[in-house]
């Protein structure tokens, strides 16, 4: 890939470039900030239920870490390459990776978990799992890219759709961000029909077969790597390995601080664990044992050693990206960069293990997953049979049901298809408390007016 190639500040929606203080790259994250999409994380789960007398990590507090994160990785990598590649690069190109690259990947990141669903992966589940349910009923009524992006559904495919695609009512474009931006979220760029378990970028699919266009324009315009024109299948770019690595290690390491806040994780085994992981990375640990035994309070420990362990797990990343980059920008890399890492440092393979004991098969977390599971699934089920009935043969339970959706999401013109990703794009955009509150009124558990 050519370096100079691979970055544009065209936007979706094709808005004309406007004069300002903030650089089009800039813009993206002030536009993601704004966004009721964004805003709407606040109330999504992460791992452990919301709300608790403890305060844990939601999806939002996650995408501003990771956000964090994402910026200090891009800084860096834009300065590596400004500096080993300045003989190649364009006056703007140097511009660009010397002063916007860590604004790219930080919008990025905080926009990459928009299309997630209320409660975490099991809202993802609860969705694909209906139409598996419902196969009989309601394959006939689409195309076989169709049904297969209905039987996958997919977070960071709805992130697209989310973000750049056109609702009843309003602009064109969606939040209009720059295709740079969005092609750094796009982990596996291809079809649904291709998704193909044990290759990196096709594990699942980063685009609806409605927004199609959309992201073949994306991917045109920052010189994507181009593997199957059908189905369509695309090398990632390679923005994406950092905003992966970000939120890898957000998720990683947060995770199991939001644990021992809780009293799921010994304060021993946290520390233990972090520690080791510290050791492995720096020659300074007589410094870090004196800090913590300045420090009494056990949240306070563990903070500073979360701290040390995400400093450290940056500057790895950093280094696998940089002795893999040639293979990144042939797209021929076919591991994430920490689990490049992981491969080669027991600790971290050992906090992966351990959290998926501890951690994610939690009875608490098990439940929330059990009950957000239920509730978005009889949420579809509520309003897609409705939505799918020609209008003439609603009865008035249809209609009351549809009444519930409002009319950004209602295509009455459109094809089933495009009707019940309507209903998708409304049911995945619920916060937790929302989907919770009107599933218990539509069962009649919850009966009265609220405003």
């Amino acid at each position: 890939m050519n370096l100079n190639q691979i970055f544009t500040n065209q936007r979706t929606g094709n808005n004309p470039n406007t004069k300002a203080s903030r650089t089009d790259f800039q813009r993206d994250f002030d536009r993601i900030i704004f966004s009721s999409a964004f805003r709407r994380l606040q109330n999504k789960t992460q791992v452990f239920p919301l709300p608790g007398s403890v305060f844990v990590h939601n999806r939002l507090t996650h995408s501003l870490e990771v956000s964090s994160v994402g910026r200090s990785l891009g800084s860096v990598m834009g300065e590596f390459i400004h500096d080993q590649y300045k003989n190649d690069l364009t006056e703007d190109a140097g511009n660009f990776y010397l002063h916007n690259l860590g604004n790219v990947i930080a919008a990025a990141c905080l926009c990459h978990d928009v299309g997630n669903p209320a409660f975490g992966h099991s809202g993802e589940d609860a969705i694909a799992s209906y139409f598996e349910r419902n196969e009989s009923d309601l394959k006939p009524k689409f195309n076989e890219k169709e049904w297969a992006d209905l039987m996958n559904f997919e977070g960071n495919a709805n992130a697209v759709r989310v973000l750049a695609q056109q609702q009843q009512g309003k602009d064109a474009g969606g939040i209009q961000l720059t295709f740079s931006t969005l092609a750094s979220i796009a982990k596996y760029p291809c079809e649904a029909i291709a998704k193909k378990k044990g290759i990196i970028h096709r594990k699942k699919f980063g685009f609806f077969q409605n927004e199609k266009d959309i992201f073949l324009e994306i991917a045109r315009e920052t010189n994507m790597i181009s593997e199957s024109e059908e189905p369509h299948i695309f090398k990632r770019h390679p923005f994406v390995w950092l905003v992966e690595a970000a939120d890898d290690i957000c998720y990683n390491i947060i995770d199991m601080e939001d644990a021992h806040r809780l009293g799921i994780v010994s304060t021993a085994d946290c520390k233990n664990l972090f520690f080791e992981l510290v050791k492995s990375e720096t020659d300074d640990v007589q410094r870090i044992e004196n800090k913590l035994s300045s420090i009494s309070n056990e949240n306070e420990q563990i903070s500073y050693l979360r701290a040390k362990v995400i400093n450290a797990l940056i500057n790895k990343s950093l280094e696998m990206y940089k002795q893999n980059f040639d293979k990144i920008l042939e797209g021929n890399l076919d591991k994430a960069l920490l689990d490049l890492y992981k491969s080669e440092n027991r600790t971290l393979q050992d906090i992966e293990s351990f959290s998926i004991e501890k951690i994610y098969n939690h009875k608490a977390v098990v439940e929330i997953e059990n009950a957000g599971y239920n509730v978005m699934y009889e949420l579809l089920d509520h309003f897609i049979p409705s939505i799918l009935k020609p209008e003439d043969e609603r009865k008035s339970y249809d209609k009351k049901a549809l009444k519930l959706i409002p009319q950004q999401f209602v295509y009455k013109d459109g094809t089933d298809y495009q009707k019940v990703l309507g209903v998708i794009d409304f049911v995945s955009g619920m916060t937790d408390n929302y989907a919770t509150d009107l599933y218990r009124k539509i069962k009649g558990i919850d009966i009265g007016m609220t405003m």
